[in-house]
């Protein structure tokens, strides 16, 4: 076939990216008043070039009451105002691809604000209007309908509260998530148009792709049943006509050469390559990477399958080790269970942060070593910590739907720490953020990393600009000892990572690219750290 041209290997950017998420909130505040905001984003950009990065997810940036952290989204042709306006959202999207990054926004189809027009028309209405079809209004269940409709659970780990709610005229709506985030009905045909246009609309203001929330919960059994101990099909997960939506997607897409992400969690591997398929999705998030524990066996393991799910249909693998709703990289490996689980999370959680900081610059040199793309966290880049957010200062509303027993994911989304010497760590001038930094986060500031060749921020930066050396080759796995794991990528580099508690002895290479710690004094990788080697 030959060598792929310019212009292929420009529209297969995404195979091999690195993808910078920005949670615009907690990113950077331009104009002083508490809130991160596209100012500050712009003001940044060329922090991230010299990054590395090739493209920017971006967190919903929409109109939002902000009651689940702008995944409630009143409009989608709108900015917040809190954030900055459409025309300053165009002109990132502009200056951003000037310096070589794309831009991908979040897209949350599965539900909208119960501010959004659709919705408050809806209310208005009154029971069996047209209005009311584009949602899921039902009558209740008992002699007085005063029961929901059914008994289908929140999506919300540690929620306990139901996923209905009446209004005083008598109907019920369904809201898998918050009563804020009314769901759409998917199987109406205006629902369909309307998000499409919404596609055409970014496409056409030069975003590049798009990332789809909770990608495997937008269609819902029409007959609304109650959840069966082993539903087959579920009701409301995974269910076959889904894959009618993303095929029309995929035409709109094809018509911009835009990109999808998916954020699909399913355990059946086989149902999660559907969406992958040629004409549907490009690429989906990688939930078994992320939340798989610091263990060679099973980190093998989640690599191994992540790779074999992927290749019948494709698609280019995605790797991340940490986003906007998970605890921290640095944090999560510090602990005695090193692996994620929304089910688990819990006050009090003891840490050992140096452990953590050494693990997490391990595991960034796993992930960037792997094919296919990696997203990376803002922040991670910094190694940041989860923070312990005060109880009156928590957002999040998985504290509030578990009566307190869940932390929530506020800690993970703490405003960035840019300048040691500046008010709140340089995050913005004049007023305090809106969730509180911890004492030390100005040790963690960027102006600090830059100068020291050793930090976490230099090791990325390094890392990144040291990641072609790995080629686009398939991975083959070498020789290594117990708790080791060592592989090498066709006609490129070598990646040896060490968690086994002795020293490992490295593989006849002839030069050490990086390695995310010192060697000891033999030449060897202690535990708990990576090499980059040139075969």
């Amino acid at each position: 076939m030959g060598e792929p041209t310019p212009a292929q290997k420009d529209s297969d950017w995404w195979r091999s990216a690195v993808i910078y998420q920005v949670y615009v909130r907690s990113f950077a505040d331009g104009d002083g008043d508490g809130t991160g905001d596209l100012a500050g984003v712009r003001g940044n950009l060329p922090y991230l070039a010299e990054l590395g990065v090739d493209a920017l997810w971006f967190t919903p940036w929409y109109l939002s009451p902000l009651k689940d952290g702008g995944y409630d989204v009143a409009d989608y042709r709108t900015i917040d105002p809190a954030f900055g306006t459409l025309a300053e959202a165009e002109k990132l999207i502009a200056e951003a691809r000037e310096l070589g990054i794309r831009t991908i926004v979040d897209i949350v189809p599965n539900h909208v604000s119960d501010q959004h027009p659709w919705f408050r028309a809806a209310l208005a209405a009154g029971p069996g209007s047209p209005e009311r079809e584009l949602f899921h209004f039902r009558p209740g269940r008992g002699p007085h309908g005063d029961l929901p409709p059914n008994d289908w659970p929140s999506q919300f780990a540690g929620s306990t509260e139901p996923v209905w709610t009446r209004l005083p005229d008598g109907d019920w709506y369904l809201h898998l998530f918050t009563p804020e985030q009314p769901d759409l009905n998917w199987a109406h045909p205006v629902v369909r148009q309307e998000h499409e246009d919404i596609l055409r609309f970014w496409f056409e203001r030069g975003v590049a792709g798009v990332r789809i929330d909770s990608a495997a919960l937008l269609a819902k059994d029409p007959d609304l049943p109650d959840l069966a101990t082993d539903p087959r099909p579920h009701p409301f997960v995974d269910r076959d006509e889904l894959h009618d939506v993303y095929r029309s997607w995929r035409r709109v897409a094809d018509e911009y050469d835009g990109v999808f992400v998916g954020e699909v969690w399913l355990p059946d591997a086989e149902r999660f390559a559907r969406y992958l398929r040629p004409d549907e999705l490009h690429t989906a998030f990688n939930f078994s990477f992320l939340t798989c524990p610091w263990e060679a066996g099973r980190l093998r393991d989640s690599i191994d399958t992540t790779l074999a799910e992927h290749a019948p249909v494709g698609a280019p693998a995605t790797w991340v080790l940490c986003n906007h709703d998970v605890t921290r990289t640095v944090t999560r490996y510090g602990r005695e269970d090193t692996a994620f689980d929304f089910a688990t999370k819990a006050f009090g959680t003891p840490t050992d942060r140096a452990l953590g900081t050494r693990r997490a610059r391990a595991a960034a040199l796993l992930s960037l070593a792997l094919p296919g793309a990696l997203y990376l966290y803002q922040g991670e880049e910094l190694g940041l910590p989860e923070a312990d957010i005060p109880a009156d200062r928590i957002q999040d509303p998985m504290y509030f739907r578990s009566q307190g027993a869940d932390p929530g994911r506020d800690g993970c989304r703490v405003p960035l720490p840019w300048a040691a010497g500046r008010p709140y760590a340089g995050f913005g001038a004049r007023e305090e953020p809106w969730l509180p930094q911890p004492a030390d986060w100005p040790s963690y500031a960027v102006d600090r990393q830059k100068q020291d060749p050793h930090s976490m921020l230099s090791l990325y930066r390094e890392a990144i600009a040291l990641r072609p050396e790995f080629g686009n080759g398939p991975l083959t796995w070498l020789p290594a000892p117990d708790g080791v794991l060592a592989f090498a990528r066709a006609d490129g580099a070598l990646c040896v990572v060490n968690l086994a508690a002795t020293p490992a002895a490295l593989p006849a290479h002839s030069r050490l690219l990086l390695s995310s710690g010192p060697l000891d004094d033999a030449g060897r990788l202690p535990e708990d750290t990576a090499a980059w080697l040139r075969p």
